[in-house]
């Protein structure tokens, strides 16, 4: 049970900091601020409760990870329920500290009208890109107590280039918790936070498969 605590209050640390930082000092802090705040987010919790749970914090992690054979469909499950009930803590205290303030906005991802193609295209791909320096940072053959400075890292990375696309979800729980925290559009875009990041794990334990794979040449 404490490594889905564990889940739950990591998920929880992310979506309240990094959608925070858009919603209450994305004008202050731009695009760049609000990259470091995600990644930073996670750098933090890996070395928080890495130990105890791996730190995925993430379905689509959780999706590749269990797709390589790391761990139980059980434990999948159970660890995709805990990030989305620690999203949702995470966009509740938030909702309450940005609604005091007078402030509007969950920091819920979307993409712009006609935008659906490069929207879902940036999503998988960028998703891949993600999930496959974390299997690689987190396999045996790589150098020891780094991974969480490069899966973080990667993830500022990604935010970079994404958010001006979709705010840059890569992350089904992340997405969940706001989307319903907002309404209207944010919700009716959900699907897509949700299959394109999925897709591009799946994509992602595949190649990672490849590599791992001693008869493939």
């Amino acid at each position: 049970m404490k490594k889905y605590v564990a889940e739950m209050i990591g998920t929880m640390v992310l979506v309240l900091m990094g959608c925070g930082s858009a919603v209450i000092a994305g004008a202050e802090i731009g695009f760049l601020g609000i990259a470091f705040a995600f990644g930073l987010s996670v750098v933090a919790m890996a070395y928080a409760i890495g130990g105890i749970s791996g730190c995925h914090i993430n379905p689509a992690i959780t999706l590749g990870v269990f797709l390589t054979g790391r761990m139980s469909g059980k434990d999948a499950g159970m660890y995709m329920l805990f990030q989305v009930i620690g999203a949702f803590i995470g966009s509740a205290i938030l909702y309450v500290i940005s609604s005091g303030m007078g402030l509007e906005g969950t920091g819920a991802n979307m993409y712009g009208e006609g935008n659906m193609v490069p929207a879902f295209v940036a999503e998988l791909v960028f998703t891949f890109i993600f999930i496959l320096v974390v299997l690689g940072s987190t396999s045996a053959n790589a150098p020891a107590g780094f991974a969480g400075l490069a899966i973080g890292l990667s993830l500022v990375l990604i935010h970079i280039v994404c958010i001006p696309v979709t705010g840059t979800s890569v992350n089904p729980a992340r997405s969940i918790a706001p989307a319903i925290f907002e309404g209207g559009n944010a919700l009716s875009q959900l699907w897509l936070f949700i299959i394109a990041p999925f897709l591009g794990a799946i994509l992602a334990a595949g190649v990672w498969k490849y590599f791992e794979c001693q008869k493939c040449k």
